[in-house]
This record gives structure tokens, sequence and C-alpha cells, in this order.
């Protein structure tokens, strides 16, 4: 390889240069820095190992705290239909609850010894059922996670709300508050790891605990309280309790027995968190993540079954507007009033609305990662797989944040009409982990598979009959929506992935052509064509960079659109002295198809030169929306055009329009010289003498002359003959329309024009004159001279030429 050392001149120029250029910074990016800091390196990148301590406090946070709402949802239904027997029903509903955790820690527990990668169930599916299943369970989780943060965000508030009412007016505001700054911290870079995150969870579950112990106690006591019914607190009303007086076996009473067994499935919510973070466990992962789900899970029944006694002990009943909530009702009751009471009443609260939020954050690590690695798979747009600035997926973070407050806006910020969307997306991804692990043991066939299997299909079937449990007695609450919406997302997966393997097979195509050493055209002659649409700085920029390709030929290309525009353009370009370095050519489009001019123009170039094109397109770029909006994106169609010829290219030079002082100076100069150039500049009178090659330099014969046999090879009457049926050294008179005009020739000032008929085209070479009246763009000529050869191709150098009239016919 030659290494070209620069020149002194050079070396001493580049400090200079160096100092006058300054890279801008973009306002968006700005603005980012001063919100969310400076910028991290990817060498910063790492995931944090957890002990099961620290990971059962950090990823159990969303499934411990659906304890804080589930008995709740169960009571909604009951006691408007059962009355005060619901508070009964609610011991065996809280049994069957506890039979479903079970079954469901025992199937994950398969799933965290076998799928030591994050992605949960997704990963199970994709794994056993293959891609396009996996999408099913995709679309679920990403369900999941939206309504997961609605929903604990929701009831956080309503925590809150529970103790200051007056704050109840606002609890919209205040979830679209929360939301937003825990987009804010993730988008920062906050990280699920470390003390900080599990302190919310062991705070939660120690202060419940203290809450069941002296419930206990009281009871034990006689001092436990009971609430009556009808209350008002804080300007909130109870919900009504009352006895409709259905049989417990009929089937109204069935069906809504079975409705609250569906509102209680949100608290089994969160239970696959332990499989999604599997990866962040100190090794061995596998059994650590097991230990850890069994520990969690046995916290969870703890809670619900605590919670559940002292709400039917006690007669903690719903709220319409959700608050006071059932658990803050127990704790009141729990801890009594006064100094003492009030204090723990306060600290119960706060440890519930931390946890909550603290669960909702769960979502914001989980959803951005879920959607990078459907993406990956090329079922999501691959946007989602970028690293933001602060090394978060913040395409993802952003979409969550969206889908969430515009649901906690629909559901008015109400738990009770977000629960339908809960249970479904939470259960269908129990079911789809449930069967991909029983595949996996009837595959793989492990000591005691068996019983895996029957634990794994067990917990599938279950977890799909409470799906249609869910999606029959919710159907009207709001199940009915994300219904419709799954196959949606679901079909779009799939469009989307069908668009991306068409893109891939075409690019593969491209690829193992070149891999087995096909035969392709290679082209030694490289044109470059500038397209100008005005003569103005972004022109001379694009210019200074087509000569930086050492091209073989580079020429400027105007489309004419306006005639008059035209010749402004051509008068300009030969007083600025432009003609004798670069050619401008003209090229007629009487339709107004700017396009495909320049497409046809490019490709005439591929075919008539041999060669390999490039089409350069100075851009005007502008600063303010407000300019921007006054100018189309004509490049960017023309460089959509070009990517579908055969051996074109297209590249777009910008050209920030934003002058600072040393530019000004720089234009300022080259408006000098320019005017020096038009004064001194005159316009020669007689041809330069040149005379068209009568061979071909390089190979030392003629062009090929042969006529097409088609095409008649005799003059008419006029004696004008066919441009197709032209022969070298040949005097003859054609007629046809110039369709191309080029100003200057690489050899100097002269003139240059394409004319064709029906049957082809011919080059006109007017040496030594750079404008001549009515040779341009659509004008009908009548010309006589001799054939010669130019640049490989058959041309009339000085010929006579008559003008004819715009309607005239030819051949």
């Amino acid at each position: 390889m030659t290494h070209v050392q620069p020149t002194r001149t050079e070396q001493a120029a580049a400090p200079a240069l160096a100092a006058s250029v300054s890279l801008p910074e973009r306002l968006g990016y700005r603005v980012k820095r001063v919100l969310l800091g400076p910028p991290l390196v990817s060498s910063q990148l790492h995931e944090e190992k957890l002990s099961k301590k620290t990971a059962l406090g950090v990823l159990s946070s969303d499934c411990i705290s659906s304890s804080a709402y589930g008995t709740e949802e169960m009571l909604i239904v009951l006691l408007a239909v059962f009355g005060l027997a619901g508070f009964h029903i609610l011991a065996p509903m809280t049994a069957v609850i506890l039979v479903i955790l079970t079954l469901m820690t025992l199937s994950y527990r398969e799933v965290v010894m076998v799928y030591t990668r994050a992605g949960g169930s997704y990963v199970v599916c994709r794994e056993n059922f293959g891609y396009k299943t996996a999408q099913i369970a995709a679309v679920a989780l990403l369900i999941d996670y939206v309504v997961t943060v609605a929903v604990q965000v929701a009831a956080a508030v309503a925590a809150i709300t529970s103790a200051v009412h007056e704050l109840s007016a606002y609890k919209v505001e205040l979830c679209i508050l929360i939301i937003l700054l825990l987009a804010y911290a993730n988008l920062r870079g906050v990280r699920e790891a470390g003390k900080a995150f599990a302190f919310p969870t062991y705070f939660f579950f120690t202060s419940m605990t203290v809450v069941i112990v002296v419930g206990l106690i009281r009871e034990v006591l006689g001092e436990l309280p009971r609430y009556e019914m009808d209350r008002v607190v804080g300007g909130q009303h109870q919900l009504p309790i009352h006895d409709q007086g259905h049989a417990i076996f009929s089937s109204l009473a069935v069906f809504y027995l079975l409705k609250a067994f569906a509102n209680g499935g949100a608290s089994l919510t969160g239970l696959e968190a332990i499989s999604d973070g599997v990866s962040a466990f100190k090794h061995p992962p596998g059994p650590n993540a097991r230990r850890t789900l069994g520990i969690m899970s046995a916290m969870l029944a703890f809670l619900v079954c605590g919670v559940g006694w002292l709400s039917m002990e006690t007669h903690s009943a719903p709220f319409r507007e959700g608050t006071p909530t059932v658990i803050s009702q127990v704790a009141q009751a729990a801890f009594g009033h006064g100094l003492v009471g009030d204090i723990g009443f306060g600290i119960v609260q706060l440890a519930t609305a931390l946890i909550l939020i603290t669960g909702a954050n769960t979502p914001f690590t989980g959803f951005p990662f879920l959607a990078n690695f459907v993406a990956e798979d090329s079922f999501l747009p691959r946007q989602l797989t970028r690293r933001g600035h602060r090394l978060a997926f913040s395409n993802g973070i952003f979409i969550l944040t969206l889908f969430s407050i515009l649901l906690l806006v629909v559901g008015n910020a109400n738990v009770d009409k977000l629960v339908p969307f809960y249970s479904l997306g939470v259960f269908t991804g129990f079911t789809l982990a449930g069967f991909g692990m029983a595949k996996y043991h009837t595959i793989h066939k492990q000591p005691g598979w068996r019983k895996k299997w029957w634990i794994n299909a067990s917990g599938g079937g279950l977890s799909l009959t409470i799906v249609l449990i869910t999606a029959v007695v919710k159907f009207t609450e709001g199940a009915w929506l994300v219904l419709v919406l799954a196959p949606i997302m679901w079909l779009g997966l799939m469009r989307l992935n069908q668009q991306y393997r068409d893109e891939a097979r075409a690019l593969n195509l491209v690829t193992n052509a070149l891999g087995k050493g096909a035969s392709l055209p290679n082209y030694p002659r490289h044109v470059v064509l500038v397209l100008v649409d005005r003569l103005d700085l972004a022109v001379v920029r694009g210019l200074r960079y087509a000569g930086s390709l050492r091209p073989t030929d580079l020429r400027a290309v105007h489309v004419s659109l306006d005639g008059d525009r035209a010749a402004e353009l051509e008068r300009s370009w030969i007083e600025r002295g432009l003609g004798d370095r670069v050619p401008l050519e003209v090229v007629e489009c009487p339709d107004r198809r700017l396009v495909r001019a320049v497409a046809e123009t490019a490709l005439g170039a591929v075919i008539g030169e041999r060669a390999e094109v490039t089409v350069l397109l100075p851009r005007r770029t502008f600063k303010r929306f407000s300019q921007r909006i006054l100018h189309d994106r004509t490049a960017d169609r023309i460089a959509g055009a070009m990517a579908k010829l055969p051996h074109v290219s297209a590249t777009i030079v910008p050209f920030d329009t934003t002058l600072n002082e040393a530019q000004e100076e720089e234009l300022e100069r080259q408006r000098a010289k320019a005017n020096e150039r038009a004064a001194l500049s005159t316009e020669p009178g007689t041809p330069d003498g040149r005379q068209l090659q009568p061979a071909t330099a390089e190979t030392g014969s003629a062009p090929d002359t042969r006529a097409d046999p088609g095409v008649e090879t005799e003059p008419d009457e006029n004696g004008v003959l066919p441009i197709a049926a032209v022969k070298w050294k040949q005097r003859v008179t054609i007629e046809g329309r110039i369709k191309i005009v080029q100003v200057g020739t690489t050899a100097g000032k002269s003139l240059e024009a394409q004319v064709f008929d029906s049957t082809g085209g011919m080059r006109l070479l007017f040496f030594g004159r750079t404008r001549i009246p009515g040779i341009e763009p659509g004008s009908m000529v009548r010309v006589t001279g001799t054939v010669g050869e130019y640049k490989g191709h058959l041309a009339l150098a000085n010929p006579r030429y008559e003008l004819l009239p715009a309607d005239a016919k030819f051949h």
C-alpha cells in the first residue's frame, strides 16, 4: 500500500482548520445531557450478581406487593352479591388461590433450573414451540408489563390517599407524576440492584407481619374492632353490601364466585419475576433462584392469608373510589387510634406505597429487555435493541410510559377497572411456560421427568382454565379489549417478521452470488453526476466532494422544469468560470417528473458509457423547524429511486445554511473571485479548431457504425436520415428533439447537445461557444455535418443547424 505524506503546507493548515471548525451539538443532545447527565460508555455496562437475600428483595417486590390489593378485589364481588356472607366465602376462595400459588411455584421451580437466561416464559415457549408460538407469550407479557405499571401505581396512590384523603381528587395526576418519575429514573440508568431496591420489600413484609401479629393478639384478647357497614370516610362512600339471595350453587352464584376468583388471581402477579431475572443470581443461578422462588411464594402466602383473615374479622370492606383500601383499614383496626396507632398506620401506608412503586419499577426493566429479545428475533422494530444515552433501552421505556399512562387515564386510576387486563396476560404466560416445560421434559426425559411433566402440565392446564374463566366472566369489564388487541398485535409481529425476512432474503441473494464467484459486470469508468437546482454554496460543496472522488467523468446536471431558470443557471455557470472545470448538463423534463428524469439520466450514463454512476445530491440543512417546513425532501426521494437502479449509487451531501463568521468571509472571497473572472472572461468568436477524433485513441479502431437492421437506412425526400442509420465519416442531415444540453467540457469552453429521434440519439458539439440561442432542451432542430467520434460515441462537430417548429414531425 502506498502512503501519501502530507505536505508542510497541509500540516501547517491542519491546526488552523481544526480551530476554525466547530462540531455543533444538537439541541436535543444538549437537553438530554442536562436532564440525564453525561452519557455512559459501553464499557460501563455490566450486570450486578445478586445474593439470594438481595435478589429476594429486588425481584419479589412485584409479587409481594400484589397482596396489597388481591383480597380487596375478591371482596368487591363477594360483598356486592352475597352480603356479609362474602367475608366467610373469602376464606375458601383464598385457599383456592393458595393451591394455585403452590402449583405455579412448583412449575416455575423447573423453569429456573433449566433456563438460566433472562426471558422467562418467552424463552421457554420459543425454545420448545418455536418463534411463532413464542410471540403469543411476547404479546401477553408486553401487555402484562404495561398493566403492571398501571395497577401498581394506581394501588400506590390509593395507599397514599388512604392516609391523606384530601389527595383523592388528584389521584390520576399523582399516578402520571409517579410514572414520569419512574421513567426519568430509568432513563438515567437506575438499575434494580442493591440494597436500595431490596429495602421496600423487607420494609413492607416486616410492617405487615407486625400488623398481622398485633391483630392476632388483639383478637385473642377480644380487643380487635369490627367496622360498621355503609361508612363514609374522608368523603368516600363504602360499596353497598347486601345479599342478593342467590343459592350458593345456583348458576348466577357460580358465575359471581368465578368472577371473584378471577379477581383474586391478581394476587399471583409477579410470580414469574424470578424466572425473568435468574441470570442476575450468583453462581449457581438455578438452585439459588429456585430457593428464592420458594421463599417468595411462602411470604406471599403468609401475607394473603393474614390480610384475608384480618379483613374478615374486622369487616374491612372496599370503597367506591378505591380509598381507603382494605389493607389500610386492616392496619388501622390492628393498631387502633392514638399517637402510637397513627404512627404505626402511617408506617404501613408508607411501606405499602414504597413496595407498590418499586413493583411498578420492575416493568421498566422487564419490558425494554423483553422488547429487545423480541426485536433481536426480528418480530419488533430493531430500534428497540438500541441502548440510549445512559445505556438503558430508552425506546422501550418511552413506549411503556406512554401506554401505561394512557391505560391509567382510561381506567381513572381505579385498580378494580384495571385488573381484568391484568389476569389474562399473567396467566397466559403461566400457561405457555407450563406447557413449554412439559414438552421439554417429554423431549429430554431427564431423571424424574414424569413427575416434573405432571407438575408443569398441570400448571399449564390450570392456568389455561383461569384464562378462559377470566375471559368469560370479565369480558364486559375490559377483557374483550385484550381478546381483540392480542391477536392484532400477534399478526402485527408476524407481518413485521415477514418484512425483515424478505429483506434478509434479498441481501442473502446478493451475498451468495458474490460468495460463489458469480460473473457480475465490473465497469472501469466512474461517472459522477452532481444535481444542481441553483448555483450556491451547497452546490460548490457538492462539486468539491465530487472532485475528491477522482471520477473518470464529472458533470453537473440540471433538470429543466423552467426554461428561464435553466437559462439563468447556464449564464451564471459560465460567468463564474465553472464550465471550464465541470460541464453543466441541462436535461429536458417536459412532464415535470423530476425523479424519473434523474433516474433516466443516471441509467443512460450506465448504459451509454458503461460506467458506475454516483449521483450527488447537495442538500441544504436548516436549523429552525420554521425553515425546514418550507423545503421538501426531494433529495430523499431521488436517493430512494437511485437505489433501485443497477450500477447507480446516490450520496446526499449536506450543507448547513447557518453561516458563522469564517464562512461568511470565505463566501465574500469567493464572490470577489467570481466577479473578477466574469470581468476578464471573453466569448470566443470562432471555433478553436478542435476536431473530432477519427478513431478511438485507446483501441485505434473506429466506433461501432452498424445500423439497426430494422431502421430505414436511406434519407427521406428532404435528405434527412434516421439517427440509428448514421455511419461514421458519413455526411448526414438529421432531425430530432434536443433533450440534454451540456455547457463546458473537460477540454474547455464548448456546448454539447444531445438530439434524439424515434430511432436513437446523436451528440452535437459546438466548440468555442457556451451558449447558442435556440439550442436548449425541448427545441426541434435539423442539423447537417460529418459524423465523427467523441468519447466513444458518434457525434457531429460544429454542424450547421436549423431550428424547426415545435410541432415538426421526424423519424
